[in-house]
């Protein structure tokens, strides 16, 4: 038929007579034998779709007495009949898909998909083995994930090796319980234990492994396997007991380990790993707090809205005793390398606060120590990926009382690591904003507008008598305080430019507000407008700017202020 650009398109009938060749006698070259059936087929058709038929039926000869082998599972016996030794109904369908490039895999039951994927490597059918191993990967279960895992291997499906073992990252108790583990070929089982995130009991791991040994599998197999179990996460007493009677350990191997784990040395955890997921949420991953002074339920609920003086925080009070503290445990260990911390924020008060990690309650590792700092609202705090299983907040000050508050902690991975500078994000983006925390603390504004409005990003719409924060020359200053310390080398302000005054001023930093450091010194120029400014990067969280000259006033105003620069971020 003519198609509306007068282009023949007669695909869809040369699709069906090609499929009606399939099996048919009819103008056939080539005889396959599988089993006791003889199927009539077509040498260019196959050679056209499969290397390996083409390889066989046109690279032997016409030599009737010549018997040569292609690979595993085929023979020709000479140039109109080749032997196959492999499943007849997977045949089938691969003979049908050559002819007609379909297969509703999904009608098809899953041994004989299986079966298909290895008659689809074998013959070289690459759509049809990438097309089966994407359907593989999209219908994992717990019940067909090893032998998806098995294949996987065999074949060199990344892919789908990838999904198998991410699946059974997840599903890993279940995995270790299910019959199908112990059909896990040595490779896919080496492949599983290897993985930090295949988080279960080791104990659970080690017996698993003994159980896999009784189905067919050799000493010498098993003795691969057996060190990637990791003994030392096993509990002492169940190694002393239960391990040692297994005899799988000689004894010195077992004490080194017994050493090792003393000295808590190179644990190598496992670790459950849910990327850009609130781990520390009680609703969706069961983590709940397990010390805290007051209201211990209000850091995990999701809530950071409604709260108030009296409601919708946890927190303790701040003395030198240890036991103070907020700790909050997670459902298991997990992967982390971000922490969020909402601080209590309805007034102008700071905080000082430290984070530490554990796996165990015993052994803490310090992943911020902001004891120095001052710091308030939301805490973005980023460090190095570690297993997780406890958080726990100590604050340290309070600028207002003597308890710490926390309205919200949430948890994650993420593999947007902002780049650090001693632990401090050196940021990308403007950190001066309301959304993001940031606070004038000290200055002025005209009727009408907010404290806050150098910090809004409204740099356009400005009058003689509105969108500008300001202070008395010799009186006073500006004062920014970001949320939190970060590593910063640049800001950049705007003065209010309606006419041709020119202003003098200079910029001082701080984490404390107590000690002040000259960032940029610009008292003795005669400025005006946008001030691009630069200085020694250094831990910041206060920005004072001080106007020391108004050829027109005894005003210094500031239309807008951002820290870092978006030019010295360009350059």
């Amino acid at each position: 038929m003519l198609t509306k650009n007068d282009k023949l398109d007669c695909s869809l009938k040369l699709l069906q007579q090609l499929a009606e060749m399939c099996e048919s006698s009819d103008y056939s070259d080539v005889t396959l034998i599988v089993g006791q059936t003889k199927i009539p087929a077509h040498k260019c058709i196959l050679a056209a779709r499969s290397p390996y038929f083409r390889a066989i039926l046109y690279t032997i000869g016409d030599v009737p007495t010549t018997i040569e082998r292609n690979f595993d599972g085929m023979m020709a016996l000479n140039s109109s009949t080749v032997e196959l030794y492999v499943s007849i109904e997977a045949f089938k369908l691969v003979l049908k898909f050559i002819y007609t490039g379909r297969l509703a895999l999904s009608e098809i039951q899953y041994s004989n998909v299986l079966d298909l994927l290895k008659l689809a490597h074998d013959f070289g059918i690459d759509d049809l083995e990438s097309g089966i191993s994407a359907y593989l990967l999209d219908n994992l279960t717990l019940d067909n994930c090893c032998a998806a895992l098995n294949a996987a291997c065999l074949y060199n499906l990344t892919d789908l090796e990838e999904a198998a073992l991410l699946y059974m990252d997840r599903h890993s108790t279940e995995v270790l319980k299910s019959t199908n583990f112990n059909t896990l070929a040595p490779k896919s089982l080496a492949s599983v234990l290897k993985r930090d995130t295949f988080c279960a009991p080791e104990m659970d791991i080690f017996k698993a492994v003994l159980e896999w040994r009784k189905h067919e599998h050799s000493d010498g197999e098993f003795q691969a396997i057996i060190p990637m179990v990791r003994f030392k996460l096993i509990d002492l007493e169940e190694l002393l007991t239960i391990v040692k009677e297994t005899s799988t350990l000689d004894s010195e191997r077992l004490l080194e380990i017994v050493r090792e784990k003393t000295i808590n040395h190179d644990m190598n955890y496992r670790f459950n790993l849910e990327p850009n997921e609130n781990v520390a949420s009680a609703k969706n991953f069961n983590a709940k707090t397990i010390r805290s002074g007051i209201n211990p339920l209000e850091i995990l609920d999701g809530n950071v809205t409604t709260y108030d003086g009296s409601t919708g925080y946890t927190y303790h009070h701040i003395t030198d005793t240890v036991n103070n503290c907020i700790i909050v445990e997670l459902k298991s260990i997990y992967l982390i390398n971000h922490i969020k911390i909402l601080l209590w924020d309805r007034d102008a008060r700071s905080y000082s606060y430290c984070v530490d990690v554990s796996v165990d309650l015993k052994s803490w590792n310090r992943v911020y120590d902001g004891s120095a700092f001052f710091c308030r609202s939301w805490q973005n705090l980023h460090f190095k990926s570690c297993p997780v299983r406890y958080i726990k907040l100590v604050g340290t000050h309070n600028t207002a009382n003597t308890d710490f508050h926390v309205v919200e902690l949430e948890a994650f991975y993420t593999e947007n690591e902002p780049s650090l500078v001693n632990g401090l994000i050196s940021p990308t983006v403007n950190v001066a904003t309301i959304e993001k925390g940031a606070k004038v603390i000290d200055g002025l504004v005209n009727s009408g507008d907010t404290v806050d409005v150098v910090l809004n990003g409204a740099f356009k719409n400005y009058t003689g008598g509105s969108g500008y924060t300001y202070h008395t020359i010799g009186q006073g200053s500006i004062i920014i305080q970001l949320a939190q310390p970060y590593h910063i080398g640049s800001c950049r302000l705007l003065l209010w430019d309606q006419d041709d005054r020119t202003y003098g001023y200079y910029v001082e930093t701080s984490v404390d507000k107590k000690d002040w450091k000259m960032a940029v010194d610009k008292q003795n120029d005669r400025l005006k407008s946008w001030q691009e400014l630069t200085f020694e990067p250094r831990p910041v969280v206060f920005f004072k700017i001080v106007g020391t000259h108004n050829s027109s006033n005894a005003g210094f105003h500031v239309v807008h202020f951002e820290t870092p620069s978006s030019l010295a971020l360009l350059n």
